[in-house]
């Protein structure tokens, strides 16, 4: 395929369409791969399940602007050269009368099959979505639409209790006659019918769908959150149920702080989408809510992976795709995790398998800014990844992987100087994770005074402890590599270590 500079070439792209109660979506993903990224991404606010309760038909306007959508949607899978789509559709079009008529005419304009999901696999779909994007998921899944609640209970790869409710927004806002109070009862009604639900207390509660992810943004905007990163942003139980109670008594979203903020399209569910959440909480007790960017459409995605592809480590798995993509060498950057596997083993200080990955993927993206202008490499570096679409990591997570290459490339006697995002991020980090950021950072740092960002170096210059020592091994075919340069940025290495740095030549 032409047009692949700048992508992986050996992937090729999958389009996925949702054709929900509230709105149609197109996504194109890269490839069918454990941590996809998307190529392009577009969504038509339709409203087909608009008054369905009360007609029992899809919108009439709702589905004339489906049909454009998907129009418009086979010439831009035309143009991106792809072949391969899938296209679902969900409650709205299973539950409408004339929800089969409709399907016809949608596979004659896009001329592609269409696959009307089962409320079961629509949950199941909502599951793997969430295995997607998180590594070891734990809790229960919950995918607000416009016209249904699928929720799913998750442990690793297990799925267990699973339902379907009908509790969209669209189709509360069309039972309840439009009043948020008798949406309320018919929301516990719902709710009470499900014996398990339980089982979810002191767990972790997955928000998936455009109406929770609203309502997370603007929980950020109220609390100035420095992070506009909506996959992965927790909330803690109790404000979870403060933002969705001010959202379901407002008078006007515009009263709230970041109100001005929610989309047209969402104005109107969202009181109602709040109203789910507030309740769900209540009655579920999880210890957390959780939002997630990966839901039906990347969890079909995943019903495609092979098992080995499954039990990737998914951030991993993205760090090397952009190493690949950005760096000079990616085997430069494998190179790097083993030089500095050295610095936490035994005497050195210990890690736990967590801070080992988030070490290893902070070696691969750390040479991602080098074509930058040398002054500008850590601020770059630091914005790129904390806004990259990583998955399989929590918000402190991807902030240290923003600070240490922040520090790859910062010294400290620079630090002073750093911008306003990095000071603010800083305050995401525990102490601790922010001083292992500095201390993989200022390694990276002196290892690429030696190996200049290429193979075949690091892996000849061997570093470790002896007693109060930190010591580095030059042999005689890379001595002239030390200078003045290499021994400052080895010192305050050592000195993070509370260490004397020394070089050693060998014969």
């Amino acid at each position: 395929m032409q047009g692949r500079k700048g992508r992986l070439a050996e992937l090729e792209p999958i389009g996925v369409i949702d054709i929900g109660s509230h709105s149609v979506r197109l996504v194109v993903y890269e490839g069918a791969v454990r941590s996809p990224v998307p190529l392009f991404n577009e969504k038509v606010p339709c409203g087909l399940g608009r008054g369905l309760v009360s007609s029992g038909r899809l919108s009439a306007e709702g589905v004339e602007r489906a049909l454009g959508a998907l129009r418009r949607f086979k010439g831009i899978a035309r143009n991106l050269q792809v072949k391969n789509i899938k296209a679902i559709a969900t409650a709205a079009v299973r539950e409408a009368s004339n929800g089969t008529e409709f399907i016809k005419a949608a596979e004659a304009q896009l001329g592609e099959p269409i696959v009307v999901l089962s409320g079961e696999r629509e949950a199941e779909l909502a599951a793997f979505g969430i295995e997607m994007g998180f590594r070891n998921p734990n809790g229960v899944a919950g995918d607000l639409g416009g016209g249904s609640l699928e929720l799913i209970d998750v442990v690793g790869g297990r799925h267990r209790a699973a339902a379907t409710l009908p509790l969209g927004g669209l189709r509360l806002i069309d039972q309840a006659g439009g009043r948020i109070d008798r949406a309320v009862e018919i929301i516990d009604s719902q709710i009470a019918s499900l014996p398990w639900i339980g089982e979810g207390r002191g767990r972790t509660f997955f928000a998936v769908g455009g109406t929770w992810r609203a309502l997370g943004k603007l929980h950020m905007a109220t609390v100035d959150y420095p992070l506009r990163v909506m996959h992965g942003y927790r909330l803690s139980a109790r404000e979870a149920l403060n933002v969705s109670e001010a959202i379901r008594k407002a008078k006007r979203l515009n009263d709230l702080k970041g109100g001005a903020q929610v989309s047209r399209a969402r104005r109107e569910v969202l009181p109602f989408g709040a109203a789910v959440l507030e309740r769900l909480v209540q009655r579920m007790q999880p210890s957390e809510v959780v939002f997630s960017v990966f839901g039906v459409r990347e969890g079909l995605l995943y019903a495609l992976l092979s098992e080995s592809e499954r039990r990737k480590d998914p951030l991993i798995a993205f760090a090397e795709d952009y190493a690949r993509l950005r760096s000079r060498s990616l085997q430069h950057a494998h190179e790097l995790c083993t030089w500095t596997d050295a610095l936490f083993e035994t005497p050195g200080p210990k890690e736990t398998e967590d801070d080992r990955r988030l070490r290893h993927a902070a070696c691969l993206l750390s040479d991602i800014g080098w074509r930058a202008m040398p002054d500008y490499r850590g601020e770059q570096s630091l914005n790129v990844i904390a806004h990259a679409a990583l998955n399989g990591i929590d918000h402190p997570g991807r902030v240290f992987l923003a600070l240490t290459v922040y520090f790859r490339h910062t010294g400290p006697g620079e630090t002073e100087q750093s911008d306003e995002l990095s000071e603010r991020l800083k305050a995401l980090v525990p102490r601790r994770l922010y001083r292992r950021a500095r201390i993989v950072g200022a390694a990276i740092r002196a290892a690429h005074m030696l190996s200049i960002g290429m193979p075949g170096t690091i892996d000849e210059t061997p570093i470790r402890f002896e007693g109060d020592r930190l010591v580095l091994t030059l042999p005689r075919a890379h001595q002239n590599l030390e200078g003045e340069r290499l021994q400052r940025r080895f010192a305050s290495l050592a000195e993070l270590f509370g260490c004397r740095a020394e070089i050693r030549h060998t014969p």
